[in-house]
C-alpha cells in the first residue's frame, strides 16, 4: 500500500470514529495500526475513548486512547490512557495485551496512586484463564502469586479485599488438583503416593479451608485401612467426625471402618490421644 492509500485508509477510519457508526461493528488490529487522527484537544480524544467503552467498544476505544498516548505523551491523560488500554484489552479478553499493557504503567508509573489498580488487573487476567482442575495449574500458580502481590502490597485497599477472596478460590482449585491425583493413585492402589497427595490437602493452611478437605479426609481413613495403619485411619475419621460430623464424607468413613471391623475413636479419646487441636481441631 502506498503513502497515497495509507492516507486514504486513515481518513476513512476517522470518519466511521466520528460519524459514530463503529458501534455497528468491530476493529482488527490491522485496521487500528493503519489509524492516523490530525491533531485535536487532549480531553476530546480521551472523551471519545471512554464513550467507546460505555458502548463496548472495546477495539475503538484502543483506538481513541492510543492516539492520546501519541499525541500527548507527557500528559496526565496518557497516563490515564495507558491504563484504560489495559482495561479496555480485558473486557476484549486480550489478556496478553492487558497485562503487557498494565505492566508497562508499572514500570513507567510505579508510584502512581493507580499503580495499585494495575498490580490488581494483572492478577484478575490470570485469575480468569483458570482452567478446569484437570488441566496444568501454570495458569493458577501465576494467578496465586499475581493476587498474593496484590495483597502484599496494597493490604488496605479495596483491591486487597477482593484478590483475598479470589484466592479462596486459586486455593480450592490448587487443592481441587491435589485431589484428583490423589484419586488417580488410589484408584491403582498406589496407597502411599495417594496418602501424600491427600495430606498435603489436610496440612496446607491454606488448602484446609477449601471445600476438598472433607473428601480428603475420608480418602486417607480408606487410604490408611487399606494399608494396614488402623491408628492412622481412626486418627484420621477422628477429625473427619469432629470437623465435619453431619457431612457424607463422615458417613462414608464410618461405614467404612465398620464394614473393615475397625471401631472409630470417640472424641473424648481422640483428645486424649492429641488427635483434636485448637486449629482445624486436629494436630498434624
Amino acid at each position: 500500500m502506498n503513502s497515497r492509500q495509507k492516507n486514504v485508509t486513515r481518513a476513512l477510519a476517522l470518519a466511521v470514529l466520528a460519524s459514530g457508526l463503529g458501534a455497528c461493528g468491530t476493529f482488527g488490529r490491522d485496521d487500528r495500526e493503519r489509524v492516523q487522527f490530525v491533531d485535536e484537544p487532549v480531553a476530546q480524544l480521551y472523551t471519545r475513548g471512554a464513550e467507546q467503552l460505555d458502548r463496548r467498544n472495546w477495539q475503538f476505544a484502543l483506538i481513541y486512547f492510543e492516539e492520546v498516548e501519541r499525541q500527548h505523551p507527557y500528559s496526565s491523560w496518557a497516563r490515564r490512557a495507558m491504563l484504560m488500554e489495559a482495561y479496555a484489552h480485558y473486557q476484549a479478553r486480550s489478556y496478553d495485551d492487558a497485562i503487557e499493557d498494565a505492566q508497562r504503567f508499572i514500570s513507567l508509573h510505579p508510584g502512581n496512586e493507580s499503580a495499585s489498580y494495575a498490580y490488581y488487573l494483572i492478577a484478575v487476567c490470570h485469575f480468569e484463564r483458570i482452567l478446569d482442575v484437570g488441566r496444568d495449574q501454570a495458569t493458577t500458580e501465576r494467578a496465586l502469586a499475581a493476587l498474593n502481590d496484590v495483597v502484599r502490597r496494597y493490604p488496605d485497599s479495596p483491591y486487597a479485599r477482593d484478590a483475598r477472596l479470589k484466592l479462596d478460590m486459586v486455593y480450592d482449585q490448587l487443592a481441587g488438583k491435589e485431589m484428583e491425583v490423589g484419586r488417580f493413585y488410589l484408584e491403582r492402589d498406589q496407597h502411599l503416593a495417594a496418602i501424600n497427595r491427600f495430606r498435603i490437602v489436610i496440612e496446607n493452611e491454606n488448602y484446609q479451608r477449601s471445600s476438598h478437605t472433607p473428601e480428603a479426609l475420608h480418602r486417607l481413613v480408606e487410604s490408611y485401612l487399606s494399608v494396614g495403619m488402623i491408628e492412622e485411619a481412626q486418627r484420621m475419621a477422628a477429625i473427619l467426625g469432629h470437623n465435619y460430623p453431619g457431612s457424607q464424607w463422615y458417613q462414608r468413613s464410618f461405614a467404612l471402618m465398620t464394614d473393615a471391623g475397625v471401631a472409630p475413636v470417640g472424641e473424648e479419646e481422640a483428645r486424649r490421644r492429641g488427635w483434636l487441636g485448637r486449629t482445624f481441631g486436629a494436630v498434624f
